[in-house]
């Protein structure tokens, strides 16, 4: 199982507005530019009925005119030791309890990994966070949980979120319907039930940052919280694993009050740092949490 986030120092910078050009000629645009004036009559109609309506202003929905689009998750990185510009502001986000960090200046991380398959590293990160007291949320996909269930109840026992990354780790924005989507999530929940005999938190992060306002609809119907994040690097490709000093570079560089941290269960390198990290971060004056303090935080 692959993973292809669109990380924060790899990604696009924030979507940009289209400009969209007819391809055809001149003789065509007469009876378009006919169609169009209606279509902005009638729009100017409704604006104008809002200017002398303040109900009808307030229950007018703009997105409920946009067909959802897929996006993928993507950041861009201004100042080292800021928050980095999103996909989407806090606000719009919070409309589907979705997160990507906390609005804050107080130096709180929210640490987060993305748990594909087990490899032998996920012991060494346990062993870490214990080490240093720190909570953190395993997004865990079926595969993960059915092969290594001993982890799974570790991370129950031990106080951290097991979240869920989905039961087959698709491209959740080419999913369409609401029962395709909920069996993704629900076999997940299910498989965890098994094992631990408990109910899964409801958290849930889409698979490679792939996502869209209506798979966001959908995880909010199903009473669950979306986390992305604003802070993650290069460290899934198991044969091309990134150094010590690149990895200390970018996540102390670019650590910033509030962070949701993404790191993967699978990268050696995470094994091997995250003591050393977890306790450069402390002496940065930075504390863990976990996300549900975010959420109490938010609402």
């Amino acid at each position: 199982m692959s993973f292809n986030h669109n990380l924060p120092d790899e990604s696009r910078p924030p979507r940009k507005s289209l400009r969209l050009t007819p391809p055809f000629g001149y003789k065509y645009l007469k009876p378009i530019g006919i169609t169009l004036f209606f279509a902005l009559s009638y729009l100017a109609g409704c604006l104008a009925a809002m200017r002398f309506s303040p109900e009808a202003a307030m229950s007018y929905d703009v997105s409920s005119a946009i067909a959802p689009a897929a996006e993928n998750w993507g950041l861009s990185f201004q100042e080292d030791g800021k928050p980095p510009v999103a996909n989407a502001t806090f606000d719009e986000l919070k409309q589907y309890d979705a997160y990507y960090a906390e609005d804050t200046d107080e130096k709180k991380i929210y640490l987060t990994f993305d748990c594909g398959y087990e490899n032998g590293n996920t012991e060494a990160l346990l062993d870490a966070l214990k080490k240093h007291k720190a909570s953190a949320a395993f997004f865990v996909v079926g595969n993960f949980i059915s092969t290594s269930p001993e982890l799974v109840k570790r991370m129950h026992e031990e106080g951290h979120t097991v979240g869920n990354h989905t039961y087959r780790h698709p491209d959740m924005s080419q999913i369409s319907t609401e029962e395709a989507f909920e069996k993704e999530l629900k076999d997940v929940e299910d498989l965890y039930k098994e094992i631990t005999g408990e109910e899964m938190t409801r958290y849930y992060r889409p698979p490679q940052g792939k996502y869209s306002t209506e798979n966001l609809r959908m995880a909010k119907e199903m009473g669950y919280h979306t986390f992305f994040w604003s802070l993650a690097y290069v460290d899934w490709y198991q044969d091309d694993q990134p150094s010590h000093e690149e990895a200390f570079d970018k996540l102390l560089g670019r650590i910033h009050p509030g962070a949701i941290v993404l790191l993967h269960s699978t990268s050696s390198t995470n094994a091997e740092i995250l003591d050393e990290l977890l306790g450069k971060w402390e002496e940065m004056g930075y504390t863990f949490h976990g996300l549900d303090e975010l959420i109490k935080k938010t609402e």
